[in-house]
């Protein structure tokens, strides 16, 4: 369970995110913007737009703010930190980065569903400084080394 409040002045009626399908892996998150105004986003140009939310995430999850797929495809839409990180101990304002990558302008209308978010499992581990590494087959092949 996540618990969710409301930022002071966010439209309560746009509603929690939710899955719009029964196997979705991802919340829809909607544009809550100021004065239910809109963001116009000209090719190249990058925008912080405000959910309207806080959250509490149980210790040891994650959510993390993924793209939409239509979005991206149809007008170039993306998240510039694709996937965004949202700790289990943050409790600020939840805002997605967006960006446009297509060739025209595009709005961000209030309650858009502008990104996903998929709570997901973290584990912490320890680090160990060491002397040496133990052998792998593909051992420092790496930037498609592996073939195409």
């Amino acid at each position: 369970m996540i618990n969710l409040v409301w930022d002071a002045g966010a439209d309560r009626s746009l509603g929690l995110p939710r899955y719009e399908t029964a196997g979705a892996a991802g919340a829809d998150l909607r544009a809550n913007l100021p004065d239910r105004g809109v963001v116009d986003l000209p090719p190249g140009a990058r925008a912080l737009i405000p959910t309207g939310l806080r959250m509490e995430i149980p210790q040891g999850y994650e959510a993390q703010i993924r793209p939409r797929s239509g979005l991206a495809l149809k007008q170039g839409l993306t998240l510039l930190n694709a996937p965004g990180t949202i700790d289990s101990d943050y409790r600020g304002p939840v805002g997605v980065i967006v960006v446009n990558h297509g060739t025209d302008p595009v709005q961000i209308t209030h309650g858009m569903r502008i990104a996903q978010m998929v709570v997901a499992p973290v584990v912490q581990v320890d680090f160990t400084l060491v002397e040496s590494l133990s052998d792998s087959p593909r051992a420092a092949g790496g930037f498609g080394s592996t073939g195409t």
